[in-house]
């Protein structure tokens, strides 16, 4: 019997849910489908640039399950580069964390304050939301 999947700690949803080649309709297209978790592998460890065990460790996983999530998403954007497919991300073992402070971007996590985009933010800069 194999061991059950833990939830693994993801930062956010991505800003959007499917890549696709320019003037083809997605319903003409093959699918990749990348879980919230690989996406979050690759926005650990090659947009912010850590190292495979702080990025373990922020997503709650043993350095040998984050490279196993690694490899796996960095072959699925390949097929899906290589070969023309739309890409989809969603599901997957996870736990939605409360970092980020819109789907447009990440929240400053070093308590430097307000959100970079404050304009296209919900949050607002300094907690102040847009006005209605």
């Amino acid at each position: 019997m194999s061991r059950p999947f833990s939830s693994r700690r993801v930062a956010g949803r991505p800003a959007v849910s499917i890549f696709k080649p320019i003037r083809i309709p997605v319903d003409e297209l093959e699918e990749v489908v990348m879980t919230l978790d690989e996406f979050e592998a690759i926005r650990l460890a090659d947009l912010e640039g850590l190292y495979q065990e702080e990025a373990a460790a922020a997503m709650s996983v043993s350095r040998p399950t984050f490279s196993r999530i690694i490899e796996s998403a960095h072959r699925k954007i390949a097929d899906a580069l290589v070969h023309g497919k739309a890409l989809r991300m969603e599901g997957g073992p996870v736990h939605l964390d409360a970092r980020r402070c819109c789907r447009l971007h990440d929240g400053d996590r070093r308590g430097r304050g307000a959100c970079p985009r404050p304009k296209r933010c919900r949050r607002g800069s300094a907690g102040a939301g847009r006005s209605r």
